[in-house]
């Protein structure tokens, strides 16, 4: 086997021609040539051992776009000198994947076939059953990528059959690197053209492009082939240029997958943890996404009780008008709306007493702990045999010294409701503490 990690690549290089876009001529060739992902392909991590050791084993890339899951598998294959085969989860019925699956046995007998399966989750449960026995014999050793967390969308027999890499977004620095890689590369990126980026263009593309190489580099390609050279002949790429290829910013966020659970699991975590400048900017997010408005402000009613409860009781009543007044408005007026509701929430003070209480409430009553109700307690008193001196009469609290008499209103004594001191809350505790103190008093209550 050649050098794994420092191949030159040059018979892969010459199969790619002009007309192929950028990012396609610029796949790394090698491991060495891959950018980021050190985690797992540092010295000594585990899948730059598994490829070292060529014991390859079927494999799950998991991250966002444009991350170099594609351009991993490929390079893998290549310097392990196995055949490639691709395919998608989307695209390939049951009939596709037998026929790959029956072509890859003539390959065994040498170093094999992987198959690449982009957008794995999609995979259902006959395209699997297909798969799986291919799998399991070695016929065929898979290489699948998504976008989503495998252990929610990904059918659990290929997972448990695989090994599972995450990998990471791309530094901008890793951005820059891969685009300055291209603009002094003559064989396959724009070396043998003459231009000139200017290396604030270059940041702001590998601050834009959120991580995503493929972007970046299509990016480039439109900034310097689309402008006219100067009267010396050479490009020059500007930032204004470059924002101008680039357009506007596209928001990672796939609605209803994992953008969006993940996006406004932040929104209410910074809203909880008080931080308005991080709570603001997921909203900012999300609207931008073109999330549902209704979807966020349902979200603050709930933290309004949950996270905040009588900590500001005013809480919930500005939850409450906002959605409201979202579903009055709509948008794009509805945001400011939002925006208040979700700076108020995110500096109120925060007490989840009132979810704690409701839920040991729930336990109680769910393991057993079911109460009969107080004879005095109930709406109607049943006059029967042997019941003759046994009731005691409900105590009317208005009619006491401070609206307040000790009787009791739960069979067994327990305590759910434990406020803070936080904000409006700490006036309730002492309220509370001083409701106990004329309960003790004489035992019945003054009258009024």
């Amino acid at each position: 086997m050649s050098d794994l990690f420092n191949d030159d690549g040059d018979a892969a290089g010459a199969a790619l021609t002009a007309h192929e876009p950028l990012a396609a001529r610029m796949r790394p060739q090698c491991i060495g040539d891959v950018v980021g992902q050190d985690h797992i392909l540092g010295p000594g991590k585990l899948l730059r051992r598994v490829i070292e050791a060529d014991r390859l084993t079927n494999l799950i890339f998991y991250g966002p776009p444009g991350c170099g899951k594609t351009t991993l598998a490929e390079v893998i294959a290549r310097i392990t000198k196995r055949r490639f085969e691709r395919t998608s989860g989307v695209l390939s019925n049951v009939a596709t994947l037998r026929t790959i699956c029956e072509g890859a046995k003539i390959y065994r007998s040498a170093a094999g076939t992987v198959l690449f399966v982009d957008e794995i989750h999609r995979f259902n449960k006959a395209q699997q059953d297909v798969l799986l026995p291919y799998v399991e014999d070695g016929t065929v050793t898979l290489i699948g990528a998504t976008t989503h967390n495998p252990n929610i969308f990904v059918n659990s027999p290929l997972t448990s059959r695989s090994l599972v890499f995450e990998l990471r977004p791309l530094t901008e620095g890793a951005v820059a690197e891969i685009v300055r890689r291209a603009l002094a590369d003559a064989s396959r990126g724009l070396g043998h053209l003459a231009s000139e980026v200017a290396p604030e263009a270059v940041a702001f593309l590998s601050t834009i492009c959120d991580g995503d190489a493929r972007r970046a580099l299509t990016a480039l390609e439109v900034a310097v082939r689309s402008t006219p050279p100067g009267e010396d002949g050479v490009v020059r790429v500007s930032r204004e240029v470059m924002e101008d290829s680039v357009q506007r910013k596209m928001v990672l966020y796939d609605k209803d997958e994992d953008g969006h659970y993940d996006t406004i699991s932040a929104f209410i975590k910074s809203v909880r943890g008080s931080d308005p400048d991080a709570a603001v900017y997921w909203l900012a997010k999300m609207l931008e996404a073109g999330e549902d408005p209704r979807f966020i402000a349902r979200r603050l009613i709930i933290l309004a009780s949950e996270d905040i409860g009588n900590a500001d009781p005013r809480g919930l009543t500005v939850a409450v008008a906002a959605m409201q007044a979202v579903e009055f408005i709509g948008m794009p007026e509805g945001r400011i709306t939002l925006a208040q509701a979700t700076t108020y929430l995110a500096t109120a003070p925060k007490s989840n007493a009132s979810y704690l209480a409701v839920d040991e409430a729930l336990a109680d009553v769910r393991s057993g702990r079911v109460l009969a109700v107080p004879e005095h307690l109930k709406n109607i008193h049943v006059d029967a045999v042997g019941k003759e001196g046994l009731d005691v009469a409900y105590k009317y609290p208005h009619d006491f010294d401070q609206h307040t008499v000790r009787q009791d209103y739960l069979p067994a004594v327990k305590r759910y409701y434990r406020p803070t001191a936080q904000g409006y809350e700490d006036t309730i505790a002492k309220r509370m503490e001083h409701v106990a103190k004329l309960k003790k008093g004489d035992g019945k209550g003054g009258r009024a």
